[in-house]
């Protein structure tokens, strides 16, 4: 990318996600921050990046993030795990130094993972994620960088996205698998007192996961997390702040095409929203 390409006007956070779960995190980010202005962008053509290489992912995250960028955004937030888990350190220590020095890009496991600390007093922590993202081993190595005491215990449940995509997560069906990896999970470590949901989709399925969690046991779910430390972010750093718009807008944009966007969105986010198909 040409970096004079680039304005230097103030405006709207970019918000990024391989698929849809993503539009869980920007609903909590839009309530801490209503002023400000969004831009979402979902690389719904491509997804799901859960299965790709670390080597696809990257490229495919910085395609998205440099195409917010040619659209004003300074600032993006990666709302996808996958995407934080294999993209964002290459992409903040070798591409933004090259791209635009000013401009940020943030993740959402981080933050996540900050907030466990206070949490668990068994220092027994259960997450629950895609195979990809329980595989990547990315949530026990940023835990363990901030917390080495906690131990970590993953459990993959690969039918959860798609019972959500296909508008299943309040089904009987549904029960079933919610109920069998819980107790897979609980099960391998019976002294869990805190569990983290790795999936922007999980929580859609957030009922039933605590109908079959025990009430002494904590669920963490990121978007409340995520939102709140951007919140500080930007409260920390006024000179990212001040290149942020405040009109209260939010635009969707995808890689499909809007008549398959809009039906799947409209599972994650309850206001109707209009989209406008992109090329990356």
């Amino acid at each position: 990318m040409n970096n004079h390409l680039l304005s230097s006007n103030p405006g709207p956070i970019g918000v990024f996600d391989s698929g849809y779960g993503g539009l869980t995190i920007l609903k909590h980010i839009r309530t801490v921050l209503p002023d400000y202005d969004f831009l979402y962008l979902g690389d719904n053509a491509r997804t799901p990046y859960g299965t790709r290489s670390f080597q696809v992912v990257y490229e495919f995250t910085l395609q998205c993030v440099s195409k917010l960028f040619e659209m004003g955004c300074h600032l993006v937030v990666l709302a996808c795990n996958t995407a934080s888990a294999k993209a964002l350190r290459t992409i903040q220590q070798i591409d933004l130094p090259r791209i635009d020095s000013n401009r940020r890009v943030l993740g959402i496991i981080r933050p996540t993972v900050e907030s466990l600390g206070n949490m668990t007093r068994t220092r027994h922590v259960g997450l629950l994620a895609t195979p990809g993202t329980v595989k990547s081993l990315s949530y026990p190595l940023e835990i363990n960088k901030l917390f080495p005491d906690i131990i970590v215990t993953g459990e993959a449940c690969p039918i959860w996205v798609p019972l959500v995509e296909n508008g299943e997560s309040g089904s009987d069906g549904a029960d079933f698998f919610v109920r069998r990896h819980v107790e897979n999970l609980l099960a391998k470590d019976p002294e869990i007192d805190t569990i983290l949901l790795g999936c922007t989709h999980y929580p859609l399925l957030l009922e039933k996961i605590s109908r079959y969690v025990p009430e002494h046991i904590r669920i963490v779910s990121q978007g409340e997390y995520v939102a709140s430390s951007l919140k500080d972010y930007l409260e920390r750093h006024p000179e990212i702040d001040s290149r942020c718009t405040r009109n209260s807008s939010c635009r969707f944009l995808t890689t499909e095409s809007v008549e398959t966007f809009l039906p799947n969105a409209s599972i994650f986010m309850d206001d109707g929203i209009n989209a406008e198909s992109v090329t990356l």
